[in-house]
């Protein structure tokens, strides 16, 4: 029993020694398993941490790549930005060149229309001022002739005046040629105070225009008619043309020769001068015109033939032409032509001399042999028949030879004037 007590006992220790081993081994076990899983968690946690750490390496690894990303698109941004910055600024460039372009062409457009505006209202500024540059020199012009004929009428020119006071005083005293000349120059005063014609017969108009290239004669004339009318009007000349088929007196001294107008184009000159002569119809009654050779007077072809002739033409004249007078003579030239430019030898002045010597000698002569004829003044008798003598000379053909004699009273109207580019009285001739 003891035996089995004790191998009982032993059993006991021996499974108890077994539990306890089991025990121990079972605490080693589980301290291993615990260890073991500690290690496990350690190794967890470290990889945890690795895992942490690499998440976050690879959040700052994805963070740092966003960053890049980012700035990658920053970039790409900022170079579509600059892109279309450039290409925007190159876009408001053109767009501003464009701009400017249009701006220039609008400018050009309204500089010509302005321009064009400019031309229009210059043109039409300029077509005003002409048509009142047209009226102002048309009034201008039609006022110059009015009181052209005005003074031709009433006032002797200054050369003549001289004459006439020269002639006054050779007269002897108390004779009737002293009278006839006081008459005379009491006439000439009183004319000109009262600005009334020298004379009743107020004569043919004669006018004489020179003038530079660019006249409109058509023009000129009809304002120098409208100037007569109204001169004849105010009592500055007479009523004294008549149609010569009706005898009819239209009172305006208007009508085909009347006014006896020429027109004389000189390129040189850059004034307008305008000569005015009243002729009457006594003083025109005793021109003459000669033909050379003249068998009744002995006068030939020649100077002393001239002479001869024109001396006859004043015993002719006696006191008929209102004398004391003056003579225009044209040696050569044709009938009509030779008129005319003895005519127009009573435009010169009284006091001039001829540029041909032995014309200046035959005017001489003509003067002091014709008042050595004792014809006088208005044929009263006395020293003074003639004032002057003025002698012009034109060809002629070889079958002709005439003298053509103009005989001018003493009421010698003739005036001239200078006219400016306004047709305005620059300046009086005489």
């Amino acid at each position: 029993m003891a035996k089995k007590i004790k191998k009982s006992k032993k059993k006991v220790s021996t499974s108890s020694a077994k539990k306890k081993a089991k025990k121990t081994t079972k605490k080693k076990t589980t301290k291993k398993k615990k260890v073991t899983k500690k290690k496990v968690a350690k190794k967890k946690t470290a990889k945890k941490k690795v895992a942490k750490k690499a998440t976050k390496t690879s959040s700052v690894r994805k963070k740092v790549a966003k960053k890049k990303v980012t700035k990658k698109k920053v970039a790409k941004k900022a170079t579509k930005k600059k892109v279309t910055t450039s290409s925007s600024k190159k876009k408001t460039k053109k767009v501003a060149k464009k701009k400017t372009a249009k701006k220039k062409v609008a400018k050009k457009t309204t500089k010509k229309k302005v321009a064009k505006k400019a031309t229009t209202s210059s043109s039409k500024t300029s077509s005003v001022r002409k048509k009142t540059k047209k009226v102002s020199t048309d009034k201008a012009l039609y006022d110059t002739m009015l009181e052209l004929v005005r003074a031709t009428s009433t006032e002797i020119p200054d050369d003549v005046q001289k004459v006439v006071l020269e002639a006054l005083a050779r007269e002897e005293k108390n004779t009737t040629a002293e009278y006839a000349m006081n008459i005379i120059q009491a006439n000439i005063k009183l004319a000109k105070m009262k600005s009334q014609p020298l004379c009743q017969d107020t004569g043919t108009v004669h006018i004489f225009v020179e003038h530079p290239a660019g006249l409109d004669q058509s023009k000129f004339r009809k304002i120098t008619e409208k100037a007569i009318v109204d001169a004849t009007k105010k009592g500055y000349l007479r009523q004294n043309s008549v149609d010569s088929l009706t005898g009819k007196n239209e009172g305006m001294n208007i009508g085909p020769g009347h006014p006896d107008l020429h027109f004389k184009e000189n390129p040189k000159r850059k004034t307008i001068k305008v000569s005015l002569m009243l002729k009457g119809g006594g003083c025109e009654n005793v021109g003459a015109q000669y033909a050379l050779p003249n068998t009744e007077l002995g006068a030939g072809r020649d100077l002393d033939g001239v002479r001869k002739v024109i001396l006859d033409a004043v015993q002719k004249a006696q006191g008929k032409g209102c004398g004391p007078g003056v003579l225009g003579v044209c040696i050569g030239g044709d009938r009509g032509s030779g008129y005319k430019n003895s005519k127009e030898q009573l435009l010169r002045t009284l006091d001039d001399t001829n540029s041909h010597p032995d014309l200046k000698k035959l005017e001489e002569e003509i003067v002091k042999t014709s008042n050595e004829l004792g014809i006088g003044p208005m044929g009263f008798g006395g020293k003074t028949t003639l004032l002057g003598c003025k002698v012009g000379v034109l060809n002629r053909l070889p079958a002709s030879f005439f003298v053509s004699i103009s005989y001018m009273c003493w009421a010698y109207r003739r005036r001239g004037i200078e006219m400016d580019s306004k047709m305005n009285i620059k300046s009086w001739i005489y």
